[in-house]
């Protein structure tokens, strides 16, 4: 016998019994954009590895470590997209969307980064993303905030993350802060890890966020990006500060938070959960006004977040809070007879007509109505259907609920659509 081929190490397989808690939690991602006016956009899996390297930052871990990149027959590096933001700033270039024009995009998709596979964490990742071009002042800064805040709350999770906000000034600011910050790593050098040795001369504010604890205790007394600020800095972060109050939004000032990725500038924010373990940040984002001229096009302001599915799927699920989701059948069609054979596929496609969002699945197969009752339990339905020849004669169906201690029933073939109607109301 041939050897099993397995799926690739940290690229994992979405069973059906998966897939519908995916399914509930890209309904409400889907159904907050929208209510935000932001309207879908779908890129491409695998672009220019030169789109990532020029937005991202040759010297982030991304580029240096995680990209799948690899060269096409005409010798063309391609790279499969490791987050989604470059990918919308260069179709908004492309296809004229962004110059002098206001645009609130979201999309969804896999995203691919080798790294090591852990909880929550994979090689082929999915995010959804929202962005929203050419408005630089704070009160879009404070809308996408306060949409991430809705999810929470739609998802009932809201009591179990905490927000955490800081902001990294203009780039003339934070290259100021940046000889400062090396200055003072320097004199300190002995105290830091390989890893924070080498980002303190490629990208020093990255040091700031490093996980170990030995590095942050060598932070101490470092000098604060927020005292390198102009007014104009101040006042944008101050007016983000009081829309979010006055919204009753509590968040936490972190100014050692700077995000992994170079484009960002002034807001930037962060979702953290303490239920992940280690993975603890849910959702990420910011401001970045220099990325799509950086990408070539005009210079056009720019904020926007991501957040990984799997994480919130996973933490959906550990904290049991994964309700009101819809088995992958509503009702089963059991099927007993000759007569009821010929006829029962034509009832239920007008049933289906009748009431176009029920999962009605008919049986096949044959077998008694002992087995086709177990199937019909083990679909998620929430009630058996059961069509014989005498039910066919008399024109009705026998109607048994599956969950729940509701009697069983005998009801006319014409008042089935309003059962099944009233099945799935609820959802």
């Amino acid at each position: 016998m041939a050897k099993a081929i397995q799926a690739i190490r940290g690229m994992n397989d979405c069973l059906p019994s998966e897939t519908n808690v995916w399914q509930m939690v890209e309904a409400v991602l889907r159904r907050v954009a929208s209510n935000y006016g932001f309207a879908e956009i779908r890129m491409p899996i695998v672009e220019s590895t030169a789109l990532f390297k020029r937005s991202i930052g040759e010297v982030t871990d991304i580029v240096e470590k995680e990209m799948y990149s690899f060269d096409d027959r005409n010798g063309d590096s391609l790279t499969l997209r490791p987050e989604g933001t470059a990918s919308c700033v260069r179709a908004g270039n492309q296809h004229g969307l962004l110059y002098n024009q206001e645009q609130r995009l979201w999309y969804m998709g896999p995203m691919f980064r080798h790294e090591r596979p852990q909880k929550g964490r994979y090689r082929q990742f999915h995010q959804f993303g929202l962005e929203a071009f050419g408005i630089a002042t704070p009160d879009i800064d404070a809308e996408v905030i306060l949409l991430t805040y809705r999810l929470w709350r739609e998802l009932g999770i809201n009591e179990f993350v905490t927000l955490e906000l800081n902001s990294l000034g203009s780039n003339e600011e934070r290259a100021n802060y940046r000889d400062a910050l090396v200055e003072f790593l320097t004199a300190r050098e002995e105290l830091l890890d390989e890893d924070s040795k080498r980002r303190m001369h490629t990208n020093p504010l990255r040091v700031l966020d490093s996980k170990n604890p030995q590095v942050q205790e060598a932070l101490v007394g470092a000098p604060k990006l927020s005292d390198y600020f102009g007014e104009e800095s101040q006042q944008h972060f101050d007016s983000l500060c009081a829309r979010l109050d006055a919204a009753g939004v509590k968040y936490v000032l972190n100014d050692r938070l700077v995000r992994g990725l170079d484009y960002y500038n002034r807001t930037v924010f962060e979702w953290v959960t303490t239920s992940l373990g280690a993975q603890g940040t849910v959702c990420a984002g910011g401001r970045y006004d220099g990325l799509v001229e950086q990408l070539g096009g005009k210079a056009t302001p720019a904020f926007g977040f991501a957040l990984g599915i799997e994480r919130l799927v996973l933490m959906l699920t550990e904290l049991d809070k994964v309700t009101n989701v819809r088995a992958q059948v509503d009702a089963y069609v059991v099927i007993l007879g000759d007569d009821a054979q010929i006829t029962a596929n034509a009832l239920a496609e007008q049933w289906r007509d009748q009431v176009p969002n029920i999962r009605l699945q008919c049986h096949c197969g044959g077998g008694n109505m002992k087995k086709q009752l177990k199937r019909a339990d083990k679909s998620g339905a929430q009630i058996a259907l059961i069509l014989g020849d005498n039910e066919i004669v008399e024109q009705q169906v026998m109607v048994k609920y599956l969950r729940g201690q509701q009697e069983q029933q005998n009801l006319a073939f014409e008042q089935i659509p309003s059962l099944l109607t009233a099945l799935i109301e609820d959802f």
